[in-house]
């Protein structure tokens, strides 16, 4: 067998035997510090509590898709679902800040109900998904750009079967590539006529389980300055299959916008529309795979491409740990499932010190 295979089917079992382990666990104790000494009994309290946020649905349960609800009692898991460690997609959502209809952290600590526990949350896909621009060619009537893609796990290759998608003014063009060793090369071509900046969409899955996905966004110029940097126009908020774009200027103008998954991709239409955004409604695709969302459109005469995903990870809200005024903190490993994909969630807890 060859080297680079063995070294594959070593980290893709590698991956499995994390995947599976942690599922069996469901938690670990990551580290404590700032005390010498670890008390049993805090770090149990402190696991329960840690399952807590993600076994129950919270108060009312149905809390996350409505935008309207705050939580009186604390909990992401989805109220649909018979799995434990499922969570619901529209509760996640909201614990981004980028949402328009996001959790502040003190309303999840009020809705927590523990005022001697702080907390930390992030979610976010189990491997890591790297893209980079290595050549451009350009030629009389189109220009070409190459790609280098990298997949892995703390430095371990991860083997993947990749989705790619670039997208510029009313263009669109897909590309199928495997990533046998943890690296793939795409070439994507887009027409001179073409406006841009332009914005490359990976989606991947890895081979060894196809619920473990990530994704990786990049945007690059393409007849135009130089892309400006995400959120500078809109602001996207998808809750309840619907996506809100909210303008950060006036006088915006929304071109097309694109829902893209692993297998199956869209250009929505508009729901309704308002002074200051326009609604989208989201499709409910069928495969294992987060959605990522596109929106394309003029301010002035700039044309500009904005994304989120949905569920929209990575994601990380709560404490700053950074501090010396907490006792010993621990953290909790797990792997959660949302809406069949697997995801790694960390959650940190601690408390003041006695």
């Amino acid at each position: 067998m060859p080297a680079i295979s063995i070294d594959t089917f070593f980290a893709c079992s590698l991956m499995v035997l994390l995947v599976l382990s942690a599922m069996a666990a469901t938690s670990k104790v990551l580290y404590p510090y700032m005390n010498n000494t670890i008390d049993s009994g805090l770090a149990e309290r402190y696991r329960e509590i840690s399952k807590y946020l993600l076994l129950n649905h919270g108060t009312p349960s149905n809390w996350g898709p409505n935008s309207q609800l705050i939580p009186i009692k604390f909990g992401l898991a989805d109220a649909d679902s018979d799995n434990s460690y499922a969570l619901d997609v529209d509760k996640v959502s909201r614990l981004n800040s980028e949402n328009l209809y996001a959790l502040s952290y003190t309303q999840i600590f009020t809705a927590l109900k523990m005022s001697d526990v702080s907390f930390k949350i992030e979610i976010k896909p189990i491997f890591d998904v790297s893209i980079n621009l290595t050549t451009t060619f350009q030629s009389a009537n189109e220009t070409l750009y190459q790609f280098e893609i990298s997949t892995e796990d703390n430095g371990i290759p991860i083997q993947t079967e990749l989705k790619c998608y670039v997208i510029a003014e009313n263009f669109l063009e897909t590309n199928n590539v495997c990533a046998s060793d943890g690296e793939a090369h795409i070439n994507m071509t887009i027409p001179n006529d073409v406006g841009g900046p332009a914005l490359l969409v990976t989606l991947a899955k890895a081979t060894c389980d196809l619920r473990i996905v990530s994704f990786g966004v990049y945007a690059f110029a393409h007849d135009s300055a130089d892309p400006k940097p995400k959120n500078t126009f809109l602001r996207l908020s998808p809750l309840n299959h619907t996506l809100t774009a909210s303008f950060c200027y006036s006088g915006i103008n929304l071109s097309r916008v694109y829902a893209l998954t692993i297998n199956y991709y869209s250009i929505l239409e508009q729901a309704s529309i308002g002074n200051q955004s326009v609604t989208y409604n989201i499709p409910n695709f069928l495969d294992s795979s987060l959605t990522l969302l596109v929106a394309t459109g003029w301010n002035s005469t700039v044309f500009f491409t904005e994304w989120t995903a949905y569920p929209q990870i990575p994601l990380k809200i709560g404490a700053n740990f950074g501090t010396s005024v907490l006792s010993d903190i621990f953290a909790y490993n797990y792997i959660v499932t949302i809406k069949s994909a697997l995801y790694e969630c960390t959650v940190w807890l601690g408390g003041p010190k006695e």
